[in-house]
């Protein structure tokens, strides 16, 4: 499973599809999670968000397990590239299952090694717990802003002083010019307070708002086809050039949803 050295990620509501994915508040850990029988469809359609989100380089993915219907294990081998395909990254991404331990899929996979390759919990909250202990720490600084056209500014100012702090003084302008557009975008289609995080991932930048509304944006034409659209518009579309890769995730409650964009 190869990652391209750049990915571009539009948001997808996909509670209805049979591949669920939610991200926590500051996209730091997404969790994915296949529902109903093993088959092909359903594999083309992992491996291809599986893959989307690794390029999306989040400190954490954990698979969730627990409604595949798998009793021949044949998906055994793509969670084992999954680990490997992660770990290959730079800064590498921690991928872990959770399934329960006396299913055939969770014996074959320590059958083929996974103890020692592939960490396995029995629940979400278990493989959380163990990650947040076991993370390496991250840059990290966090404010939380109120819908108002002032906040652009202070979050405008946050990356400036993270850009200065980190020496990142290559992505000091395009860092302020996205976040400027998430959080704008946050303020027109949400009206919402919201949580800015600007993380340091390396010689790049991780930069996230999350909101109060669970309505995922959605790119509209580029601004040489006619402007805006509903939902994200000339904004985003802003966001898509600067950044190497963006998108948008519904949190664990569904109750609201993040925008990140990285940057290197």
């Amino acid at each position: 499973m190869s990652t391209p050295p750049s990915h571009r990620s539009a948001a997808v509501d996909d509670r209805h599809s049979t591949v669920t994915a939610t991200s926590d508040i500051d996209g730091a850990v997404i969790v994915v999670a296949p529902h109903g029988d093993w088959d092909w469809r359903l594999f083309l359609d992992l491996y291809t968000r599986v893959h989307k989100y690794l390029a999306e380089q989040p400190r954490a993915l954990i698979v969730d397990l627990h409604d595949l219907v798998d009793p021949t294990t044949a998906s055994a081998p793509l969670w084992l590239t999954a680990r490997r395909s992660g770990m290959a990254l730079r800064p590498p991404v921690e991928v872990v299952l959770c399934l329960p331990p006396q299913t055939p899929l969770a014996v074959r996979l320590h059958r083929l090694g996974a103890k020692r390759l592939l960490p396995i919990y029995g629940t979400v909250p278990q493989a959380r717990t163990a990650l947040v202990s076991g993370l390496p720490l991250t840059d990290q600084v966090q404010q939380r802003l109120p819908p108002e056209p002032t906040s652009a500014k202070q979050a405008r100012l946050m990356v400036a002083d993270a850009c200065r702090a980190w020496q990142l003084a290559h992505l000091y302008d395009p860092a302020q010019l996205v976040i400027s557009e998430l959080v704008a975008n946050a303020i027109q289609y949400a009206g919402t307070d919201m949580l800015v995080t600007v993380s340091r991932r390396d010689a790049g930048l991780n930069l996230a708002v999350r909101d109060g509304s669970p309505v995922l944006p959605r790119p509209g034409p580029s601004p040489t086809a006619g402007g805006a659209s509903g939902g994200g518009g000339r904004g985003l579309q802003i966001v898509h050039r600067a950044a190497v890769a963006w998108g948008a995730l519904p949190t664990h409650d569904y109750a609201g949803k993040v925008v990140w964009a990285t940057l290197r």
